[in-house]
């Protein structure tokens, strides 16, 4: 509690520590909570990831069941290597714009359900097949959207804006011998959290989750600051198994996740999509160019991947391109994901396991 308190500079923190305001009773009061997973079919798989208040796996379950209206399987990328192809302008745009969509209600709805409960029936109504397919319909084949609007519910609360960016954050999957998964994100928020160090942890910032401000000037904001209140994260461990013929989960298929903040959510839709509709292999779809979208103008395209032209400001890449004629502002700024991916080989036992791994960070991809 003495570190948490802590304020003067020192020659172990140079600048000004602001001090925090924790105390004994707050660590005495707090609990654990166990949440339901969220769960949405996608093609011939059943994806489930992290429910409220992390909104990553209700926007990754929202955006593949947008995207599952499109023939993403038509338009696969280009010269597959082991960095993942070329991927077609027109899939980038339907994956791009069917984020934005997804981060639209991401940010009008999603925060600690305790505190704001998602409208309607919760996150069944976010992932209604109906309401998903009329939000497809709002995507055009030759025009971004720009920005989305947010889906339109009776009784919807304060709306919940905020993606920040941040460096502390660390995943894995495994497998082990007898077929147990997991797929797990960590995170303390900034590189080195609250830059405190104590007894061999690192203490989180985990406060620059919540929205910066209370209100907007449509009211309040859903993800707000408030005590007891859980912050808003965009973690999404993924594992996704094939759908049974009624419906259930049958075997597991692949365990995924990434680092990387807000743009958490693009890059596991990308791994996803990879090997679900394009057949990568799990390192293929793991370091396969990073593309996507908040529910902003901007769309970005990782300039540090080695398929990507990213001089001139991508004048002759044609990722670049093809998404500028659909009318997307384009980023080719880097993109530092670090996903870690388990695959079960098609037709292998159930020790047959492929891993892949993120080139842009360290990372190991390890069996035994």
């Amino acid at each position: 509690m003495a570190e948490i308190g802590r304020s003067a500079a020192g020659p172990a923190a140079p600048g000004a520590l602001t001090p925090g305001r924790t105390t004994l009773e707050d660590l005495a009061g707090y609990r654990a909570l166990r949440r339901a997973p969220v769960c949405a079919d996608y093609r011939a798989w059943r994806v489930c990831g992290m429910g409220p208040p992390s909104s990553g796996g209700l926007a990754v379950a929202q955006a593949l069941g947008i995207l599952a209206h499109f023939d993403l399987a038509a338009r696969p990328p280009a010269q597959v290597d082991g960095e993942g192809g070329r991927p077609d302008p027109l899939a980038v745009h339907w994956v791009a714009e069917a984020e934005r969509l997804a981060y639209a209600d991401r940010d009008r709805f999603v925060a600690d359900p305790d505190f704001e409960p998602l409208p309607g029936a919760g996150a069944a109504a976010l992932l209604d097949p109906a309401y998903l397919r009329a939000r497809a319909a709002l995507i055009r084949p030759d025009r971004s959207l720009g920005v989305a609007p947010a889906g339109v519910f009776d009784g919807a609360g304060p709306r919940g804006r905020h993606a920040g960016v941040e460096q502390g954050t660390s995943h894995f999957s495994i497998v082990d011998a007898d077929g147990n998964a997991l797929a797990m994100t960590s995170s303390v928020e900034a590189s080195l959290g609250a830059y405190r160090f104590v007894r061999g942890f690192v203490l989180n910032n985990q406060l620059t989750d919540f929205a910066f401000a209370p209100a907007d000037a449509e009211g309040p904001v859903a993800n707000r600051l408030a005590p007891r209140k859980r912050a808003r994260s965009t973690m999404a461990p993924t594992l996704v198994f094939r759908r049974r013929s009624d419906g259930a989960s049958g075997e597991l298929v692949m365990a995924t996740g990434s680092v990387g903040g807000a743009a958490i959510v693009p890059y596991v839709v990308k791994t996803l999509v990879g090997v679900l509709d394009w057949g990568l292999d799990a390192q293929q779809a793991t370091a396969l160019v990073n593309f996507g979208a908040f529910n902003h103008p901007l769309s970005w395209v990782g300039g540090e991947h080695p398929t990507v032209t990213p001089a001139e400001d991508g004048a002759a890449d044609a990722l670049a391109r093809g998404l500028r004629a659909r009318g997307h502002a384009v980023s080719l700024r880097a993109q530092p994901s670090g996903g870690a991916t388990i695959l079960h080989l098609p037709g292998g036992s159930a020790g047959r396991w492929q891993a892949g791994v993120d080139p842009r960070r360290e990372g190991l991809a390890l069996g035994h």
